[in-house]
């Protein structure tokens, strides 16, 4: 990778993923239409936010704003809440934890330490910013 690719990289602000929540790095190939790159690929492109999203982001505030300013949440329990063993939807409460991260309503925690929810691997929770 040459010196003039990191300059055009460096000079590209990234996006957030309007499904995923995940961090869009620029591309060389999104070159033309930087402006228009939504998703961070075909899969988040065609998913989109459904209404279970909406509605698992709107649980998780709800449990953020009920608590006492240091409690957290775990996005785990929004999961078990909305579907009967929690496997069906773990991975859209991940990512609806992701969404009101990247928004600012919330901060993702790992082990007592604020996470980028973009590479956060693991067990995480969810907590009012500070």
């Amino acid at each position: 990778m040459g010196s003039r690719s990191k300059a055009s990289r460096a000079a590209h602000e990234s996006k957030t993923c309007r499904s995923c929540g995940r961090r869009i790095e620029w591309r060389k190939k999104w070159e033309r239409n930087w402006e228009d790159v939504a998703y961070c690929s075909d899969a988040c492109r065609a998913r989109k936010v459904r209404p279970i999203d909406t509605a698992l982001e709107e649980w998780l505030l709800a449990r953020l704003s009920a608590g006492s300013r240091g409690s957290d949440v775990d996005p785990t329990d929004a999961a078990g809440a909305f579907g009967a063993d929690g496997t069906t939807v773990h991975e859209p409460a991940r990512r609806a934890a992701r969404r009101l991260v990247q928004r600012g309503l919330a901060e993702m925690v790992q082990r007592g330490v604020v996470v980028d929810p973009s590479t956060a691997k693991g067990p995480v929770v969810l907590r009012l910013p500070r």
